[in-house]
């Protein structure tokens, strides 16, 4: 059923666990997994690693796929590219005959709906092959500031609010985060739970 399987990692517990899947699937059907790791270029605008240290995150990333699905018994092809993530992914897809994407997602759930993540929802829309999600477990969501930003910008373009800019550092609270951030013109505070990664946003009116 399945010859090529694609497997997007960035290192993370919920793109291991997709890993642990997509090799568990390639080992019933003889398929090769292929590691796709991508240097996004939002990324690199807003982190202070270079590209050289984003790289070698790849190289790591996919590195560790390959040494467990040797022990499978499974061929690995292992990528580090630029780009946008869910366009790259998607063209990824189509350059090398995809079959089955398996992604990794927290399952963070916000606005009465599953969030999977802005990269991973866009590929899901896209694709023209299927899509398999896989939740991670018993991961502590949202531990840093850093996390929490980007929890809240998934949560406001999924909301379709794609220029997103957070206009204050994040603070924690009792028992969330608050993010606040600013897009097409609206204000919000987007609240995230540190444990679940559940999210909900509050648009904020402004005075003129």
């Amino acid at each position: 059923m399945y010859d090529r399987i694609l497997v997007p990692t960035d290192g993370s517990t919920a793109t291991q666990e997709a890993a642990k899947h997509a090799i568990d699937v390639a080992g019933k059907y003889g398929a090769t997994v292929h590691a796709l790791y991508v240097v996004g270029t939002e990324r690199l605008e807003r982190s202070d690693a270079t590209r050289e240290e984003l790289e070698a995150e790849g190289r790591e990333a996919t590195e560790a796929l390959v040494d467990r699905a040797d022990d499978a018994g499974v061929d690995v092809v292992t990528a580090v590219e630029d780009g946008r993530p869910s366009d790259r992914i998607l063209e990824y897809v189509d350059d090398e005959d995809v079959d089955l994407v398996v992604m990794g997602t927290r399952g963070r759930t916000g606005v009465g709906r599953v969030l999977l993540g802005s990269v991973a929802e866009r590929v899901v829309r896209r694709a023209d092959v299927p899509v398999m999600t896989v939740r991670a477990s018993g991961e502590r969501a949202v531990e840093t500031a850093e996390e929490a930003v980007a929890v809240a910008r998934d949560a406001l373009e999924v909301e379709g609010h794609d220029d997103v800019s957070v206009t204050e550092e994040p603070y924690r609270a009792a028992n969330t985060w608050i993010v606040r951030a600013e897009g097409d013109g609206d204000a919000f505070n987007v609240h995230v739970d540190p444990s679940s990664g559940d999210t909900s946003v509050a648009r904020i009116r402004r005075r003129d």
